[in-house]
């Protein structure tokens, strides 16, 4: 019989939850019966997707958060604590891409990647932690991306920021070990979101990200397929289990293999 996973009546934070992979973590969330505070930029597209879950033992609520203001972060996670309880998970999802060469990337773009994808997940980390290493329980796992571990034509600004928010995340499981608080990264490959589409040019599919572009020097996706936003909100769900109890500081690749690293 498989071990429960622990989240049932838990209290979960997740950002970047209007849609794509933090959509499907928040379903995934509720379908293991924790209470989930979406939190996302579009603030209405947030409390839609809350809306659309109506299990009556769980209580889902979205709302507007910009994970680059740190008073709007510790003004939402004291919320969620004051009328909820303490949090127990969080799962950083927020982030933005750009695609642009290094010599054609500007100050301000460079800027809001890292504003997001680093500064976003310290502040949000942060403001978590603090609130869970007193009560010396809860877990964190931030989705970075595969570019984080290998290079990426065009994609500088984007995999920096994630290797930056990938080293963060590790060292704050370093840090709240003792507290026996567990921080795990979850590294998607290409995955069948409005970010992954948004880059191809027309005529271009999921054929060809299968099958790799030796021009920019990106391997193939030996598995056949792109992720879909379910299969790393499961991964991300595991890590914040209980099923995960003795796992902290790591980086799992979900990928389909197009890293060829695990």
């Amino acid at each position: 019989m498989m071990k429960p996973s622990g989240l049932a009546g838990r209290i979960a934070v997740v950002t970047g939850a209007a849609g794509g992979i933090g959509a499907a973590v928040v379903r995934a969330l509720a379908d293991e019966g924790a209470h989930v505070a979406a939190f996302d930029l579009d603030g209405e597209a947030a409390e839609r997707l809350a809306a659309s879950i109506t299990s009556p033992d769980v209580r889902v609520r979205g709302g507007r958060l910009d994970v680059t203001d740190s008073r709007a972060v510790e003004a939402a996670i004291t919320a969620v604590e004051k009328d909820w309880g303490p949090i127990d998970c969080l799962a950083n999802v927020a982030g933005v891409l750009s695609t642009t060469l290094v010599v054609d990337t500007d100050d301000e773009t460079w800027t809001h990647v890292f504003d997001v994808n680093a500064r976003g997940v310290f502040n949000v980390s942060r403001a978590v932690a603090r609130r869970m290493a007193p009560r010396r329980r809860g877990a964190i796992v931030t989705v970075s991306s595969n570019a984080a571990g290998v290079p990426r034509y065009g994609m500088a600004a984007y995999a920096a920021s994630k290797a930056a928010a990938t080293m963060f995340t590790r060292c704050l499981g370093l840090e709240l070990a003792r507290s026996g608080i567990r921080c795990n990264i979850v590294a998607p490959g290409s995955t069948l979101t409005p970010m992954q589409t948004g880059m191809w040019p027309e005529g271009f599919g999921e054929a060809d990200v299968v099958a790799g572009s030796p021009d920019t020097f990106k391997v193939g996706i030996p598995l056949g397929r792109l992720a879909t936003p379910e299969d790393v909100a499961d991964a991300v769900v595991f890590l914040l289990s209980e099923r995960a109890a003795h796992i902290t500081m790591a980086d799992l690749y979900v990928d389909g293999g197009a890293t060829l690293r695990g």
